[in-house]
């Protein structure tokens, strides 16, 4: 029997920066049987903070992806509780065929922050449900920020990782991320009809439809910004960033790679093409 649901507790962790805002949200659910969503980084004061929250009694470790500052601390967390570790698979889970390729290749760059240690002790499928008598999680590979990301829905609710978050867009960075299944995952997230999701960076989203509706429409406004950028002329990604994004100095690079998952869906469908083999420093051309 699943017992009523409540909130769950946040544990948020002591690692701020421009890509994780306030810092990584550590999520718990349930009493007896505890659920772990997302233990962040490997820090001692952190992982001391959510098995003391637990009561010691922490039954599940799940990961959205192995990313270092939402995987890190899970095989600590594992050896402090004993408990096992959930996820999609290993950093480099996930890929679609064309981001393979890329990684294959080595010219396109990418890797920011994988957690490449990560092993989990069982790998979930799609639609996979995780459950206890207290509660039920849901497996929904919903792959874009990397190729191996899960969110859990949670009855009428979405633990949704970095796929969805109300003070930021997400990076995408081939070949770990790729535009086309983000939008694909988005549109995923959205047919479920959740009532809220909890993102693993910044604050629960009471309208999940209207912020889905917003992030696909920033990557449309972006796409129409960089197809009327290379009508002018053959660009970078860039020399593209440069010139479409209004950031600090120190995000600009986060800029560019997101301009790069952009030239490559577009190359893909056919709108644009390049000289020679894809590299990180392509010059791309408006057809």
């Amino acid at each position: 029997m699943i017992a009523d649901v409540k909130e769950p507790r946040l544990i948020l962790a002591p690692n701020p920066s421009p890509l994780t805002g306030s810092g990584t949200n550590t999520f718990l659910i349930g009493e007896d049987q505890v659920a772990v969503i997302d233990p962040g980084p490997d820090d001692p004061g952190h992982l001391m903070a959510i098995e003391e929250a637990a009561k010691g009694r922490i039954s599940h470790i799940l990961i959205t992806h192995a990313h270092r500052d939402h995987s890190a601390g899970a095989a600590t967390l594992a050896r402090m509780t004993g408990a096992p570790i959930l996820a999609f698979g290993d950093a480099l889970s996930g890929r679609s065929p064309s981001m393979q390729r890329l990684a294959q290749s080595g010219e396109v760059g990418g890797g920011e922050g994988l957690d490449l240690t990560f092993t989990p002790d069982r790998l979930l499928r799609d639609g996979e449900v995780v459950s206890t008598e207290e509660w039920q999680l849901r497996a929904l590979h919903t792959p874009g920020h990397s190729g191996g990301h899960l969110c859990f829905q949670w009855n009428d609710a979405v633990f949704c990782g970095d796929i969805v978050m109300g003070w930021s867009s997400t990076i995408i960075s081939p070949p770990d991320g790729d535009l086309a299944d983000y939008l694909r995952s988005l549109e995923r997230l959205d047919q479920l009809g959740a009532n809220r999701f909890y993102p693993a960076h910044g604050d629960a989203i009471d309208t999940p439809a209207v912020r889905i509706a917003e992030l696909a429409a920033h990557r449309r406004q972006r796409t129409a910004q960089i197809l009327a950028a290379l009508r002018d002329r053959p660009a970078t990604a860039s020399d593209l960033a440069q010139r479409i994004y209004e950031v600090p100095p120190p995000m600009m690079p986060a800029a560019t790679r997101n301009v790069l998952a952009h030239l490559i869906a577009l190359t893909d469908i056919g709108a644009l093409s390049h000289e020679g083999d894809l590299t990180a420093g392509t010059k791309f051309t408006f057809l």
